[in-house]
Formats: structure tokens, C-alpha cells, sequence
């Protein structure tokens, strides 16, 4: 009896707070699933409704944007390039344009496998469908216009040294002599990995960019495929004859799967599935 009015003393004790006190607990106790899922679905309608010219120029600047990887890896390749530790250093600079797209909020196709999946899956319809086609075809148009964009004017225009240049195709190749079943396989982790930076993000917000770095470095150093950032390395080795225009619409349409799948296919219908029947409550 004295053990059920300590145990009920205690949770009486635990709500009777002060207003200062509850604010602290909010301020800081962890989201919980469907507060996330509540803050990724919630962006994911805002992110619906955005007029198609603001959609566009966002996904432009998140292609360009996201060229900023393959540009400070390959600086970083020809800085260690007799360094035993260079391929470890030189993925570091993969993370960069990550950072630059996701932290300033640009339309990064991969983002949308998931944040714009979930109004979808909550509330099925033809109309959301159609609507997430539309974002889903506008982004990724932008995003590729922006990545051709950073290539031509890196090495068509020399808006970038040449010995950068030699960099960034150094690490560009290896995309090359993957095949389509490779690119697509290798893009179903990295669309997971991008999905899940997305779920996360809410609960980060004071180590948001350590997160994207741990994570995108993760890609990186594991050699996974990224549809918008490989296509930047493609579109540089296509420039340059490397390899032919149907060998790069291959292996962006492989990896373009492999993500959608990683994203969407994994990704959002586990986060769905885990609070479904919370929210249904």
C-alpha cells in the first residue's frame, strides 16, 4: 500500500508543474513518431501547393546548388592526390552541396520520395496523385537543368580551373562504368539515406548540418547513387565525349528508380506504417 502512494505521489508530482517547467520539459523532450510524421506531412502539402515557376527556380538552384559536391570533391582530389587517406578525405567534399540544398530549403527532387508521399498515403486520390506528378516532374526537370547548367559551365565555359576540372571527372568516373542494375541497386540506399535526413530533420534542428553530414558522407564513401548529384558527374563526362548521351540517360533513369524506391517504396511506407494506427485514433 505505502508502494502505490509513493508510485502515485510521484506521478502527481511529475504534472503538478510550473508554467516555466512544462516549457522546459516541450523545450526539450524528444518528438515523438507521429509529431514527426505530423511535421514532414505538413511540408509535404506545403510544398504541393507552391506555384510551378517557384517550384522550377528552386529545383534549378538546388541542381546547381547540389554541383557544389562534385566541385569540392574534386578540389580535394587534386589537393591529396598522392595522399594514402585520398579517398576518404576527398568524399568529404560530397557533403557539401547537401548542406547548401537542404539547410537553404531548395527543391531537391529526392526530399520529395517522402514529405510529399505521405498526404498520398494518408488520404488516397487521384487528385493528390496527379498533384504529386506535377511536383515531381517540375523539380526534377529543374534539378537536371541546374546540374547540366554547373557542368557546361564548368567545363565548356572554364568557369572552373582545368586542374578542378581533371578533379571532378577523376571522380565522376566511376558512375561511368557502373551498369544500369548497379546504379539502380546502389540508388535504393541512397534514397533511403535521403528520406530518412528528411524524417529526421525535425528532431536536429540545432545539428542539422552535422546530420547531413554524417549521412550524405555515408553515400559518398559508400559509393551510392544519387539521381541529381550523379548526374552532374554524367553530364561532365558526357561534355567531354567520356561516355554517350544513351549512357547517361541509362544510368540517370536506373538510379532516378533506385531512389524513388529507397525513398518512397522503403522509406515513407515504413514511417507511414509505424504511426498509421496512432493517427487513425
Amino acid at each position: 500500500m505505502t508502494e502505490k502512494v509513493k508510485k502515485s505521489g510521484r506521478r502527481e508530482q511529475d504534472v503538478a508543474l510550473s508554467h516555466t517547467e512544462e516549457k522546459d520539459v516541450r523545450d526539450n523532450q524528444s518528438l515523438n513518431s507521429v509529431s514527426l510524421y505530423a511535421i514532414v506531412h505538413r511540408e509535404g502539402l506545403e510544398e504541393l501547393q507552391r506555384p510551378m515557376m517557384s517550384l522550377w527556380w528552386s529545383g534549378v538552384a538546388a541542381g546547381i546548388g547540389i554541383s557544389l559536391s562534385i566541385l569540392a570533391e574534386g578540389i580535394l582530389h587534386h589537393l591529396f592526390i598522392n595522399s594514402p587517406n585520398q579517398f576518404v578525405i576527398e568524399n568529404l567534399g560530397y557533403t557539401v552541396g547537401f548542406v547548401l540544398v537542404i539547410v537553404g530549403r531548395l527543391q531537391l527532387f529526392t526530399e520529395n520520395t517522402l514529405s510529399v508521399i505521405l498526404p498520398l498515403l494518408s488520404k488516397p486520390s487521384f487528385n493528390m496523385g496527379l498533384c504529386i506528378a506535377r511536383l515531381w516532374f517540375i523539380v526534377f526537370a529543374a534539378n537536371m537543368f541546374g546540374t547540366f547548367l554547373a557542368a557546361f559551365f564548368s567545363f565548356t565555359l572554364q568557369a572552373v580551373p582545368p586542374e578542378l576540372v581533371e578533379g571532378m571527372t577523376a571522380i565522376s568516373e566511376h558512375y561511368a562504368k557502373l551498369s544500369p542494375s548497379d546504379a539502380f541497386s546502389y540508388g535504393i540506399t541512397s534514397g533511403f539515406i535521403i528520406a530518412a535526413i528528411v524524417w529526421m530533420k525535425p528532431s536536429v534542428k540545432h545539428s542539422q548540418i552535422l546530420m547531413i553530414v554524417i549521412f550524405t558522407y555515408l553515400i559518398a564513401i559508400g559509393n551510392f547513387t544519387h539521381v541529381i548529384a550523379g548526374s552532374t558527374e554524367l553530364f561532365l563526362l558526357a561534355l567531354q565525349n567520356k561516355i554517350s548521351i544513351l549512357e547517361t540517360i541509362s544510368l540517370i533513369g536506373a538510379t532516378l528508380l533506385g531512389n524513388i524506391v529507397g525513398g518512397t517504396g522503403l522509406f515513407a511506407l515504413l514511417a507511414y506504417g509505424q504511426v498509421v494506427r496512432e493517427i487513425e485514433k
